[in-house]
């Protein structure tokens, strides 16, 4: 049967992913960006969810500047804690499922082994902290058959990301530093938004279950910088720096790996390699430009 879906956050990375796949689903989606729908306004939610017979929610908004958060600290708080709040108990209240993406930020990154989904959480900075908010509130809301992604590093041919600001600097430069000592994983956009929408018809859950999600594969940085030039034929030479020689005004985890094993066995879910998906996705901006 065919779902009312709402996707927030339509206009950032992952909401085009969604918008690009929506097509090859029976469902029937809405995507909302802030000016169509104020997901900090409960009363607004309501209201769209009403209009629209909204069965399923997919909350792709998120404040995700990590340094200006710590000096809009009520904002990120507005968009990351109150909206997932809201969300959730109008879910809970209509009967609607929430999928909700959430970060890697949720952990200080002091683990020397990949993360799973009941690690204690310890966020270090108030994007983390937020996040985390929003996590706790709606699990202790609890609506029916909603999960929580827990994802990681996150790019797209949409949107600013590392990856294009790599493409950038190696167009414009002779060399440049990147850190080596924070490692994790990339996750490819698409990729995510692909799982999303396959576990969607699959999720049955009383309580709300979190799963982490990022393509497969470690790496630093460095590391992805270096490989982005190799495959974008760029001949800058990226150089490895530490973390304290590019200060930023938040801190980030210096280990950012997550577990996916719960995820793979929950839904069978298959995740590509983190180099294969850099590949089709240099290929889609390649495409884009021709």
């Amino acid at each position: 049967m065919a779902r009312n879906v709402l996707v927030t956050g339509a206009d950032g990375q992952l909401g085009s992913e969604l918008r690009a796949l929506a097509g090859g689903f029976e469902d029937r989606f809405f995507f909302t960006d802030r000016l169509k729908l104020d997901i900090t306004d409960e009363a607004a939610i309501r209201n769209y969810v009403e209009k629209n017979g909204i069965d399923t929610i997919i909350n792709a908004a998120a404040y995700t500047a990590v340094d200006r958060a710590e000096k809009e600290k009520s904002l990120a708080e507005q968009v990351n804690h109150f909206a997932v709040k809201y969300l959730s108990q109008v879910a809970r209240d209509r009967s609607i499922q929430l999928i909700h993406v959430s970060t890697d930020y949720v952990f200080d990154g002091r683990n020397h082994r990949p993360y799973v989904e009941e690690d204690v959480t310890a966020p270090t900075g108030v994007y983390g902290r937020t996040k985390l908010a929003g996590e706790e509130a709606m699990r202790e809301i609890g609506p029916a058959d909603s999960v929580i992604v827990r994802t990681s590093w996150v790019y797209s041919s949409y949107g600013n990301n590392f990856v294009k600001t790599m493409l950038r600097l190696g167009e414009e430069r002779a060399s440049f530093g990147v850190v080596f000592d924070q490692v994790g994983t990339p996750t490819y956009a698409g990729d995510l938004a692909k799982t999303i929408l396959e576990i969607l018809p699959k999720i049955k859950n009383d309580k709300v279950e979190i799963y982490h999600y990022s393509n497969e594969g470690v790496l630093s940085w460095y590391d992805f910088a270096k490989e982005i030039m190799e495959m974008g034929g760029l001949s800058c030479n990226v150089n490895p720096i530490e973390t304290k020689e590019y200060p930023t005004l938040a801190s980030r985890p210096h280990y950012s790996v997550m577990n996916k094993s719960k995820i793979k066995s929950r839904f069978g879910v298959t995740i590509p390699y983190w180099k294969d998906s850099l590949a089709e996705c240099l290929q889609t901006l390649k495409a884009k430009h021709v």
